[in-house]
């Protein structure tokens, strides 16, 4: 059986393929939505975001039809929907990056300015498929910008419901703190019911930090604290540039454990993992 392309989703829907442009927005920056967490979170800023482009690109992004897809934390490729898009002029000065926070292309060795600015009216083409449909998108994923008449993608996946990436377990949940506002309410749910150990790693530096989650609301309680502050009120964190941590479970405590119990296994695991001597704990 032959599969299904979408390609052929675009022709079924009276389109023509070589007036889109296929485009897999990836984008991340430490301690900033990535560009899923933002179409997630914020659709307004996210085709604000995208309506920004290089003029270097002015080429493929002369095509009359976007297909717009992001990337899950589980680094699939979804479809997000179809877009009609036109050049208007450049970015106008002082807009900010949704992004980077940043003016466009600031966070580039050579920035290429002014950029360019389109824009982008959400069609109803191929709707019904929005946050369902997954595609592969190939070997090839530094071409984040590809045209569909040449470039055909296998659908892999359609799902019942709109996205909502599996929790993984307690186990294997590793994930920075930037991500962790745009998990879905049934990670929120999973990681509220449970106490226990994590370990904070900053990707700059390498060093670690030890915590316990043993409130109410678990693990999800106590990660909201970083993700507000990007501290926790923790004092060895407070006095440090910010960073995206990345935050992972060390151990999950019985629902019989007391808080001695806890501070026990907590203390454990700084002994462990040397975390006061070679780390970020200073108890």
């Amino acid at each position: 059986m032959t599969a299904l392309s979408f390609k052929s989703l675009l022709t079924d829907c009276g389109l023509d393929p070589s007036e889109v442009t296929l485009i897999r927005h990836q984008k991340k920056v430490s301690g900033r939505p990535t560009s899923f967490g933002l179409w997630a979170t914020n659709r307004e800023q996210f085709e604000r975001w995208q309506a920004i482009q290089s003029p270097r690109n002015c080429g493929i992004f002369g095509r009359p039809l976007w297909a717009a897809f992001v990337v899950p934390p589980d680094g699939s490729t979804l479809f997000v929907g179809i877009y009609q898009a036109s050049l208007t002029g450049s970015v106008r000065e002082g807009f900010l990056d949704p992004i980077t926070g940043l003016e466009p292309g600031a966070d580039k060795d050579v920035p290429a300015g002014p950029y360019d600015w389109y824009d982008c009216e959400l069609t109803e083409h191929l709707s019904e498929f929005i946050g369902r449909l997954k595609i592969d998108w190939g070997s090839a994923f530094i071409q984040w910008k590809q045209k569909a008449d040449t470039q055909d993608k296998i659908i892999t996946e359609l799902a019942r419901t709109p996205f909502e990436d599996v929790f993984p377990g307690y186990r294997n949940l590793v994930a920075p703190l930037s991500e962790l506002a745009n998990v879905p309410a049934s990670w929120k749910v999973a990681l509220s019911s449970v106490n226990g150990i994590y370990l904070l790693t900053c990707p700059r530096t390498h060093e670690q930090y030890v915590g316990q989650a043993s409130g109410s609301l678990g693990f999800w309680g106590r990660w909201l604290d970083y993700i507000a502050t990007g501290h926790g009120g923790n004092t060895a964190l407070k006095f440090r540039d910010l960073s995206d941590y990345q935050v992972s479970i060390l151990e999950v405590c019985r629902s019989s454990d007391t808080q001695a119990d806890i501070d026990a296994l907590e203390a454990l695991w700084k002994r462990k993992l040397q975390s006061r001597e070679m780390g970020l704990n200073k108890n």
